[in-house]
């Protein structure tokens, strides 16, 4: 009912998101990501942060720089992989 592949719920996506976005703010401003942030890139579910990637986020994001964030974190990212509107090169 609502849950993800994860079996996440749509409250524990959100309360998800918003810890991760808390922990990586300060990369938006150009920042190198702290070691919080960088786990909360390595423990966030897809599932997650996918469906919130509307045309208009995508539109703001560096996507190159986005996968740089996550390798460097140690989070792999695959070739062509859609992430909402977003499809990695």
């Amino acid at each position: 009912m609502g849950a993800s592949a994860a079996g996440l719920s749509a409250a524990q996506c959100k309360e998800e998101r918003r810890i991760g976005l808390n922990e990586c703010k300060p990369v938006l401003y150009g920042k190198l990501p702290s070691p919080s942030c960088c786990e909360r890139v390595r423990v966030s579910h897809i599932e997650c942060v996918c469906p919130v990637i509307t045309p208009k986020l995508a539109a703001l994001i560096d996507v190159n720089r986005a996968i740089r964030l996550i390798e460097g974190c140690g989070r792999r990212v695959p070739r062509h992989f859609k992430c909402g509107s977003i499809t990695t090169p």
